[in-house]
């Protein structure tokens, strides 16, 4: 196992030992800025715990992947803090966000100093120390008391003790363009309730003023909001973080902002330098165990030695997403987020190794799955974000387990091809339609049943996404003509009409929503509708046909959402008078 000392300590910075630098260090832009905080952030938030701590709580792989597992616990003696950094100078009053205020000692762009130096070095050092527990303030004051702690050369020896801070730091731009330590003991501005609302009415799950809406979608909208900047509904730490990043990004700013929670054990990161994005750039950096059987992975990280620790097969994990307007029509629209580039960091040089699938492997997944239903996977889960839940030695462990695995990877099975699902299918009807298993499952009824609603939204919503690509003339990943597109669409929509017997609203919006829009087509109407019917070719007749035929099919869905919303109606109506 590398030392935590030795940590990127051939990354290019000039490391003494291992806190200090023998030079000073002076950046001007974000990038670098990253870089430099990357060194400092891996060998002393990740590196130095996993050495010093034994049973150190190493991140899983699927926990780097969307959506997000919620926290099952704090572990209270590991790092945890928040960073923001502007590339600009501060003005103090004008500030959206509290913090004290730290002074540089060079105070005029030609490299003058504050006359008063000693003192300004001083009045830095006191404000820090009176941010920390009692228990570190006199050795802090002793160890940094002629110490300019502002220049950036000197953050990594800070480290133990902003560790110890509450609260945020801040950097900022000085009088020559360099960043500097600026400010300590940051609150950042989170107002969740109007960003909440705002954004639920922008995608058109709120409307104002009607609770009842409000009330259904609400955990939709703010768990779409929150994994949009790479979390689940988390601590008030990681929350204000994700939306003071949201704040400084509309606002134009150009700014990195960091932060890391003591459950998630994890550098998340945000970036905003100017580009023309939408978000703000989003990474996470983690110490992560390669799975066992990941063999040809395991190989390239050993020749090439990027393995943090051989023996556990741990590695420095940086994980880049995407992220994703919300889309009403998809049947995918509760993805927020989605992996875009997984690199394995070198623990000397800090160099990536693209290329490898370590967090997202499809037969990862796919044995993860068969260990499930046979009561050998070995593990914990968070079922319905209350219940911790260990191990898959009973039933009921076992129907958990499938629950949570299902909602983790709804999207992504809703997107993979037909042969992975075909055998995921396999397994997951082997295990909840065997005889065997009946008597057991009648036990548990309504568990059972959720597993069992949440495998059949699966496979529906997998013939939907199928129909949306055929409404924009694509079919299994070609281009179709309009002939084409209409047969598919009424050999699709015949299937579905049988199914829709395990009502999905959402899909039936969506499946409605999707024949409207073929319906629309102006080309199809002008070519094939508004023409006389001795105009038409075979293949126009056909089409002129189907186009009838998917009128038909459409009453009936409409038909099927109408009954079903009556029928909802009736029932509260029922429920009122009672």
């Amino acid at each position: 196992m590398m030392k935590w000392q030795e940590v990127f300590s051939k990354d290019g910075l000039p490391w003494r030992d291992a806190a200090t630098l023998s030079e000073p260090v002076a950046v001007s832009e974000l990038d670098a800025l990253k870089r430099f905080l990357d060194a400092v952030h891996i060998r002393f938030c990740l590196a130095k715990p996993y050495q010093e701590n034994k049973n150190y709580p190493l991140v899983e792989g699927r926990e780097l992947l969307p959506s997000f597992d919620n926290d099952m616990f704090e572990y209270k003696d590991l790092p945890g803090f928040a960073l923001v950094a502007f590339a600009r100078q501060l003005d103090y009053f004008s500030e959206i966000f509290q913090f004290d205020k730290l002074h540089p000692v060079i105070t005029e762009a030609d490299g003058a100093c504050c006359p008063l130096e000693n003192q300004v070095i001083g009045q830095n050092v006191q404000t820090l120390a009176s941010r920390l527990p009692r228990v570190h303030q006199d050795i802090f004051r002793q160890q940094f008391r002629y110490v300019d702690t502002v220049l950036l050369d000197n953050y990594p020896s800070l480290m133990p003790y902003l560790l110890n801070m509450d609260r945020a730091q801040v950097l900022a731009w000085d009088a020559d363009k360099l960043f500097h330590l600026a400010g300590v003991f940051a609150s950042f501005p989170s107002d969740i309730d109007s960003e909440l609302k705002r954004f639920g009415i922008r995608i058109g799950k709120f409307v104002y003023g009607d609770s009842d809406m409000y009330e259904r979608n609400r955990m939709f909208v703010y768990q779409y909001l929150m994994e949009l900047y790479g979390f689940p509904i988390v601590s008030e730490r990681r929350t204000s973080s994700a939306l003071f990043a949201r704040k400084l990004h509309k606002m134009g700013e150009r700014f990195l902002l960091r932060v890391m929670g003591q459950t998630d054990r994890t550098l998340t990161t945000y970036l905003s330098n100017g580009e023309n994005r939408r978000y703000p750039l989003l990474e996470k950096i983690a110490l992560v165990a390669v799975d066992e059987d990941q063999e040809e992975a395991l190989d390239i990280i050993d020749r090439d030695g990027f393995f943090l620790d051989k023996s556990r097969r741990v590695v420095i994990m940086r994980i880049t997403y995407r992220q994703h307007r919300f889309d009403s029509s998809n049947a995918r629209q509760d993805r927020a987020l989605s992996v875009v580039e997984q690199e394995v960091l070198h623990p000397l040089t800090g160099e990536p190794l693209r290329g490898l699938n370590i967090i997202k492997d499809a037969s990862n997944m796919f044995l993860r799955l068969n260990d499930i239903v046979r009561g050998e996977f070995t593990g914990r889960i968070v079922y319905k974000r209350t219940e911790v839940v260990e191990n898959t030695d009973t039933e009921e462990k076992r129907l958990k387990f499938l629950y949570t695995w299902l909602t983790k990877h709804q999207r992504r099975m809703i997107s993979y091809s037909d042969e992975f699902f075909a055998n995921v299918s396999k397994v997951l009807s082997g295990y909840l339609f065997e005889p065997d298993n009946a008597e057991t499952f009648d036990s548990m009824r309504d568990l059972y049943q959720e597993v069992c609603t949440r495998f059949s939204y699966i496979q529906q919503a997998r013939r939907v996404r199928i129909l949306e690509d055929i409404c924009q003339r694509t079919f299994k990943g070609a281009r179709i003509s309009y002939r084409q597109m209409m047969r598919e669409a009424v050999d699709l929509l015949n299937e579905l009409k049988f199914e829709i017997v395990n009502f999905f609203p959402a899909l039936v919006d969506d499946i409605i929503e999707c024949v409207e829009k073929i319906l629309r087509d102006r080309y199809l109407r002008r070519n094939y509708l508004d023409v006389p019917e001795s105009a038409l070719t075979k293949a126009g007749l056909e089409i002129r046909k189907n186009y009838g035929r998917l009128v038909s099919l459409q009453d009936g869905f409409k038909a099927v959402r109408k009954a079903r919303l009556g029928t909802e109606t009736k029932l509260m109506k029922e429920m009122v008078v009672a």
